[in-house]
Parts: C-alpha cells; structure tokens; sequence
C-alpha cells in the first residue's frame, strides 16, 4: 500500500500507476451531480475553498448532526462516477484536481484530462459504505447544503487511510479500458 497524503502534489500523483493500492489520509471534498454541473457552468466555490492539489469523492455521505452543531459520518460509499462524465475533465482542468475518488471508472474525456493535467482516477471499495466512515476522521465543513440538499452538498472531510485503487494514471492508462477490451476479446471468441 502507497502512503497519499495531502497535499497531492502533481510529483505524488504523476507517480501512481494503474494497478497502485493507495492510503489516502488529509483533506477531500464530496461533490456529486449537482456540484459538478454547477462549477462546470461557472460556479464559484465558497470561500476558502480550493479543491487545487486536492481529491473530490464522488459521494453523497449519510451524515447526523451532533447535539453540539457537529456532524458525523456513518455512512461514505462512493457513488458512480460516470455521471460525472461530461464536466469532470473541466473540472480537473479548471480547478487543478490531483485525484478523484468513484466507482465503476470514467470515459476518454476524464482520461485525458487525467494525462494532461495530472491527476488520477481512484477507485473506492464499493458496498463498504460503513467501513469507508471509519476513516473518516472529522467532517470539517458543509457547503450548498441549502441550495443543493445533503446527499448534494460539499461536504468537508478529514480521512485517515482511505483504501482506493488507482485504475486511471496521469500517463494515460486505464484499468476500466484494458478490462473492457478483454472482455470484448473473449466475448468475440465465444460468437
């Protein structure tokens, strides 16, 4: 297991490979549907905030507030991230992602910007929603939780290693890929 700490320094990330188990421990923010569509149209993020060197978790986590006004996590399972498709590489070039956190992988356009701008697709244990809280260590902060709703909202988080698969590189390969034409292969066999 690689050891990721935040910051994600575009020299951590670039030297990932497809294949790495990695750790990850230090700030991430969740996005979904929502958050994505409203930066790739011209959103701005709260204050404060940058996601530049840093991991968006594609997860809308089951959160309980605290009778202190805290919040915490119970549950934190990724979601599918091909939904995400269409604004994610504007996003990774935009606001200098290192690394997103999903399931089930991304398209051609995710890949590229992966290539070019250096960040890595990272693929959460899927089903494991109640472990994966474990880890998180403190919700730090929410934002667009009115405008958007909670599962919607980012939401702030402080892990602590975080298990994640990287299955697309900064150099342009991607697990999600070799595993389809492999199938397709064996499938073109059988017909």
């Amino acid at each position: 297991m690689i050891k990721l700490s935040f910051p994600f320094t575009e020299e951590k990330i670039r030297a990932l490979k497809v294949g790495d188990e990695v750790l990850i421990s230090g700030i991430v923010f969740t996005g979904r549907d929502a958050v994505h569509k409203y930066l790739h149209d011209g959103g701005k993020l709260p204050p404060g905030v940058s996601l530049r060197d840093g991991i968006i978790y594609h997860c809308g986590p089951v959160m309980m507030q605290q009778p202190d006004g805290s919040w915490k996590c119970t549950a934190a399972g990724p979601t599918t991230s091909i939904r995400e498709e269409p604004y994610q590489w504007q996003i990774i070039r935009d606001f200098g992602l290192r690394g997103v956190i999903g399931k089930g992988g991304m398209g051609d356009k995710t890949l590229e910007a992966c290539k070019e701008y250096g960040c890595v697709y990272l693929h959460g244990v899927g089903g494991a929603a109640q472990v994966l809280a474990e880890r998180i260590k403190k919700v730090r902060n929410v934002y667009f939780k009115d405008e958007f709703g909670a599962p919607e909202a980012i939401w702030e988080l402080e892990i602590e290693d975080f298990p994640a698969v990287v299955t697309i590189d900064a150099h342009g390969n991607s697990l999600h890929r070799d595993v389809l034409a492999a199938s397709q292969a064996e499938l073109a066999k059988r017909v």
